[in-house]
């Protein structure tokens, strides 16, 4: 936490502001305190985004629902004010370090039996949220609370309205590609519309995460274009998961969302146990509970003074807290200070009772987690340290610096064979930041039949050029027919242009878009073939091609295409018609788009179809209307469309 800047009010509603825990992309973060005692963190909007009368309706949405999951499993709304200059709200802080921070830094992978109460109380968090007209989009291990009296999903509801505006379009509606690597829905990689079932997929992806430490889609580490291909396409890495846990993660992992199970029937067929955590993971909280408390009290009185507190998740308001603090249910502030715990009182178990009061602390000590509660920033820090203040990682190790000057961090794209108006063969390579060893940039190569994605080792970078070396395959397309990159030499030239070289091949690479919106918005949409009597004859009304293109990252299919035709046997056209459906996998943008070769789509497909070639794409206008060119990677005049809708 810091101080107040001289610009930062000292109060907002009826809260008084101690300091500032983060400012991201969307607003800004404060640590705050009720009239009442109770600690809570308020999160301000933008001037500039509180000026969209948009932004105000969707923000204004979002906080009402919010309202109605009334904090059940999730973090509770305690006041807001979405009319005001400054559009704010108030939420309550969760006494619990993240599922990520267990798993992946203190404990590791947990118990069968604690992975079912986790699955159980996440489940009936989100039938509280789903009933509430949400759609979380974003439940990841870093996103799940866990606490004595069960796990807490934060982070979800106002990211929609905020990403809404800053996109210009309905997050709902297709094209939108919202969450993280890693942990999303097959829809959300294709940027369709979500439903409830996204979150059980994610739900399976968490659990997953829990019973095993690892995400079974692999991390943004390994690409994060890679990770969406596996999540679209492939089946989850669940080895070493228990028995027991199998039929439950898979059956939330089925890409099918009407197959996967509801919210309430997991919450109906598992209980949360008293207690549900391992002995180990509740004594490591009340260590990380003591720590906490211990920097936010310096924080606050600059002496080491007692901060009061309240803790949040308690449902039972009588339960005394440690006498250093206040709340609205009865707590009074001891003029000494003291930190001693009270006597439990009658009718609690001791253990309990205790466990409760040392994890009081995290409701002033959670800077760890409310930095990006409800404001997550892409453009800030991992995943775990979006929206943090400077120097401040809260529970999160700082990752080591790397070596790669900045003009060589994103995505740079150039062609080995053809032309830049008429490529045969591209490269992508997406650099990010790294020491040297670390696998750190992620390459597309794609070529007339052929799609390969890997990632390659960094081996050195100076001023002006990086040396990439081994490189493994993530990604074949046809499987199995990619071999690993060579070694590669890049050479900046300028800020937007760098010379790539690789044994005797060379080529000029210049800067590209990234992100997981990087479609340009003059492809978006569905095109159809333009009638083309003199090719097909009479016959042209039964030669259909369909293209939809979508909103997403490299590395994800964005384009399906299906073609009718009229069945031929012998050379003699029949009655019958058939369909081809085939997507393709995005490998480049610019002023073109570049795919992959197009694989089946089974829901279309004839015993006479074929997988195609990869293929770029290009839009023009032709009689005042835009036209989409699709060439093959070779050779050979393009399908024509005109755009549809």
């Amino acid at each position: 936490m810091e101080p107040l800047n001289a610009e930062d009010p000292v109060s907002i509603g009826p809260f008084r502001l101690l300091g500032r825990l983060g400012v991201g992309g969307m607003g800004r973060v404060f640590l705050a305190r009720s009239a009442g005692g109770r600690t809570v963190a308020v999160k301000v909007v933008h001037a500039e985004l509180a000026a969209q009368d948009e932004f105000r309706r969707r923000f204004a949405r979002e906080v009402a629902a919010l309202e109605r999951v009334g904090g059940t499993g999730t973090a509770p709304v305690l006041g807001s004010d979405t009319a005001a200059g400054s559009p704010w709200v108030a939420i309550g802080y969760v006494p619990g370090p993240s599922l990520r921070v267990v798993v992946g830094d203190e404990y590791g992978p947990l118990p069968p039996a604690t992975v079912k109460a986790l699955a159980g109380g996440l489940a009936r968090a989100l039938v509280h949220i789903h009933t509430a007209g949400l759609v979380h989009r974003d439940l990841k291990p870093s996103n799940v609370l866990l606490t004595v009296d069960g796990p807490r999903i934060i982070d979800f509801g106002i990211a929609r309205a905020v990403d809404t505006v800053a996109d210009g379009g309905n997050l709902t509606t297709t094209g939108a590609v919202v969450g993280s690597p890693g942990f999303m829905s097959p829809e959300q990689v294709r940027g369709e519309h979500l439903t409830p079932a996204s979150d059980i997929f994610c739900l399976g992806s968490v659990l997953a995460y829990a019973a095993t430490g690892r995400s079974p889609f692999g991390t943004a580490d390994s690409g994060v274009h890679a990770t969406m291909f596996r999540i679209a396409h492939d089946e989850p890495d669940l080895t070493d998961l228990a028995p027991e846990l199998s039929g439950l993660i898979r059956a939330c992992l089925a890409k099918d969302a009407a197959a996967r199970p509801s919210a309430a029937e997991i919450a109906e067929t598992l209980p949360v146990p008293d207690p549900w955590l391992p002995a180990d993971v509740l004594a490591r909280l009340g260590r990380h509970a003591a720590r906490l408390l211990e920097a936010e009290t310096a924080a606050e009185t600059g002496t080491g003074g007692a901060v009061p507190v309240v803790a949040v998740g308690d449902p039972t308001p009588s339960t005394p807290l440690p006498s250093t603090g206040s709340s609205g249910s009865g707590g009074s502030r001891d003029p000494r200070g003291s930190t001693a715990p009270q006597a439990p009182s009658p009718g609690r178990r001791p253990r309990r009772t205790a466990l409760i009061a040392g994890l009081a602390a995290l409701a002033v000590a959670a800077a760890a987690t409310v930095t990006y509660t409800f404001w997550p920033d892409p453009g800030t820090g991992g995943d775990e340290q979006k929206n943090k203040g400077k120097g401040d990682t809260g529970s999160i190790s700082a990752r080591p610096a790397g070596i790669v000057p900045g003009a060589f961090l994103g995505a740079w794209e150039g062609v080995l064979q053809g032309s830049p108006d008429h490529p045969r063969e591209t490269t992508r390579i997406e650099i990010a930041q790294g020491a040297a060893g670390a696998k750190n940039a992620v390459y597309v190569q794609v070529r007339e039949n052929e799609l390969c994605m890997g990632r390659s080792r960094l081996v050195s970078a100076d001023e002006d050029k990086v040396v990439l070396g081994e490189s493994d395959v993530t990604t074949s397309v046809p499987a199995q027919r990619c071999t690993p990159a060579a070694h590669q030499t890049l050479t900046l030239r300028s800020p937007d242009v760098l010379e790539w070289t690789s044994g005797a091949a060379k080529s000029t690479f210049r800067k590209a878009p990234t992100g997981t919106e990087v479609v340009p918005a003059r492809f978006l949409g569905h095109w159809s073939r333009i009638p083309a009597p003199e090719i097909y004859g009479e016959n042209d009304d039964r030669y259909t091609s369909e293209v939809t293109i979508t909103q997403g990252p490299v590395g994800a299919p964005v384009v399906s295409v299906i073609d009718g035709y009229p069945r031929t046997i012998d050379g003699v056209t029949t009655t019958e018609d058939w369909s081809c459906g085939t997507t393709s996998v995005l490998a480049g943008v610019g002023n073109m788009l570049v795919i992959g070769p197009s694989t089946r789509d089974t829901t279309a497909w004839d015993r006479e179809c074929q997988e195609g070639l990869s293929r770029y794409l290009v839009v023009d206008r032709l009689k005042g209307k835009d036209r989409l060119l699709i060439y093959p990677m070779l050779d050979g005049e393009p399908n024509e469309y005109y755009r549809s809708s």
